[in-house]
């Protein structure tokens, strides 16, 4: 791992996270219309209708079966399993714990990056998951998340999410490398794998569940998480996956719960309160840390093409 591919692996990665920042308040509004595979299948249509063409132009096919099938199987894990149980946690949840509880998913990177690519979890990492890991806890304040009886099921769905999401982005860079795959080609073939899942979902869903009031706020919360939240976004993590070492890509996703804040004081007019700040800083000071003692040139197995 070069310094520029550190540099470009932060830069992916962080803005991946802060993407997907406002996720969940886009989420939350949508799914009052929207059953949660239904939408989950229309974000992935909408991503595929994007990148599939692209892919295409660039020309990049793969041949052989066997690779096809793995990366629709990991697609079935991250885009299938993953966000839709993120949708159906935070449906069945709220906002606040869908942030909370899934903001665990670096733990779970750092795990199957250890168990599946023998990846080492360096003092400097594990530092920076413990600081990152406190800024988060003090901007969500998880004295105010409802963890009732009535939201136990959505809570469990969310840490579905969070485990699913850590097995997924291992996955990326497992495939990736091995076969010196294109990002965007995994990308795809992700997303198909995930509408193998969704489509099905959706048609039982829909038979119980049908669309609910579809006004403006509706159809923009459906093409952000579509064009913004999963064609773009998804790119730019797979790629910081490809770049960096799963364990040091998984501190990027810490990115999210502070930009959620952010946003919240921007655009909702909350107060930038003392605990922003504090949760602001300790984040800021774990990805610094984590960049500045990242090791230099680490040997790697086959390079993926962008």
């Amino acid at each position: 791992m070069s310094k520029s591919e550190l540099l470009r692996g932060a830069v992916y990665g962080i803005s991946a996270a802060s993407i997907w920042g406002g996720m969940y308040v886009v989420s939350d509004v949508t799914l009052v219309s929207v059953p949660p595979f239904t939408l989950l299948t229309l974000r992935i249509l909408l991503a595929l209708l994007v990148l599939l063409p692209l892919n295409r132009a660039r020309g990049q096919a793969v041949a052989d079966g066997q690779t096809k099938a793995e990366m629709l199987g990991i697609g079935a894990v991250g885009l299938g399993i993953s966000l839709g149980t993120q949708f159906v946690g935070t449906d069945l949840s709220t906002a606040l714990n869908g942030a909370l509880v899934t903001s665990a998913s670096p733990a779970f990177v750092v795990l199957f990056a250890m168990l599946l690519l023998r990846e080492r979890l360096t003092r400097a990492r594990l530092a920076s998951i413990v600081l990152s890991s406190l800024g988060v806890v003090v901007i969500l304040n998880p004295a105010a998340a409802d963890f009732s009886s009535d939201s136990f099921l959505g809570n469990v769905f969310l840490a579905v999410s969070a485990v699913t999401w850590g097995l997924y982005s291992v996955l990326v860079r497992t495939v990736a490398l091995r076969h010196a795959l294109p990002t965007l080609t995994v990308t795809v073939y992700a997303l198909i794998g995930g509408l193998l899942l969704s489509i099905p979902a959706s048609a039982i869903e829909l038979s119980k569940r049908p669309l609910g009031e579809v006004d403006a706020p509706v159809v923009f919360g459906v093409l952000y998480l579509g064009l913004v939240s999963t064609a773009l976004a998804l790119v730019l993590w797979n790629r910081a996956f490809v770049l960096v070492p799963a364990t040091l890509a998984s501190l990027f996703f810490f990115a999210q719960p502070l930009t959620g804040a952010l946003l919240a004081v921007l655009i909702l007019g909350q107060e930038m309160t003392l605990a922003l700040w504090l949760g602001g800083g300790l984040i800021a000071a774990a990805l610094l840390l984590s960049i500045l003692r990242a090791p230099q040139n680490a040997p790697t197995t086959k390079k993926a093409s962008p």
